[in-house]
This record gives C-alpha cells, structure tokens and sequence, in this order.
C-alpha cells in the first residue's frame, strides 16, 4: 500500500486578524500549530504564547511551542541593523544545522497530523520557517505548503495597466 507524503504547512500571522487565522487553519484542516517564534511574544492581540495557545486549543487545534527553532536573538539583531537577506539566512541556517532533535519533532508530528509552522513575518520567502519547513521536507520527505493571506475580491476586476516605452 502506497501512503501520501506528509504536508508541513507553514503561516505568518502578520496583517491577519485572530478570526481570519483561525478560518485558514480550518481551511486547511490543521491540527497542530507549532510556533518557531524563539520568543511567542507579540504585539498583536491573541497572538504571545498563553493567548495564541487558548484560542488554539478553542478552535479544536493543539499548540506546540518549539523556541529552538525560532532565529537567535544575535541573527535577528544582525538583521535589523543591517537589513542583509544573505547574512540572516547564512546565520540561521547555520543555527538550523544544529537543531537536529527539533527537526526530527517537527517531522514526527507531521507525519500523523496536519501541521502548520508559524511565525509572523506575511511572506514566507522572507522568513525563517521557510528554512525550517525545508528542513523537514529533507528529513521526512513531507512535501511543503505555505498559506498565505487571500486576496480581497472586488465587484469588478480593475483594468489592466500597460506600460508603453
């Protein structure tokens, strides 16, 4: 018998408000949020650990909170006074090459359960559990799923705009 691969998701919940998050997890049918934020704090309300972890477990999901996965605080600091994509991911990466235990957790649970790996920044092709979500694919062969926020329907398309030089 031929079994499917297992699917990692991956969210940021940067620009969604805690109702729309929680009808993508369901839309997704997700089970288990699994934060890689190294500190689940957030400014945004319902989104810090103990917040996050109650509305979660209110929506039918089981939280999980794995902070040796989230980008160390000198990566981040890096990132912030320099704005360099390359170096963060060199840093990171070489953090991630040491987190083999976290890896294979995360693998573990996504072999039975659908999984989403969350952190904050909205674009997962600038954050950090893209990498991590890469990760595990190369371990367990779970192929990659990333959500991403739905684009607002208008009433009627807007013209296309042509360049002309």
């Amino acid at each position: 018998m031929h079994t499917k691969p297992a699917t990692i998701f991956t969210i940021g919940y940067e620009g969604l408000s805690l109702d729309t998050f929680m009808a993508l997890l369901a839309a997704h049918r997700i089970d288990t949020v699994i934060d890689i934020r190294e500190l689940p704090l957030s400014r945004k309300p319902g989104f810090s650990k103990t917040a996050l972890a109650l509305a979660s477990t209110a929506h039918g999901h089981k939280y999980v909170h794995i902070a040796k996965l989230g980008c160390p605080k000198p990566v981040r600091d890096q990132h912030r006074a320099d704005n360099d994509w390359t170096r963060y991911t060199t840093g990171f990466l070489k953090h991630l090459s040491t987190q083999s235990p976290a890896i294979a957790e995360v693998s573990a649970l996504a072999a039975n359960k659908n999984c989403v790996l969350l952190c904050y920044e909205a674009d997962f092709n600038f954050c950090h559990r893209s990498m991590v979500a890469d990760a595990v694919q190369r371990q367990s062969g779970a192929r990659v799923h990333h959500i991403v926020k739905p684009v607002a329907k208008t009433e009627r398309p807007a013209k296309s705009q042509r360049a002309f030089a």
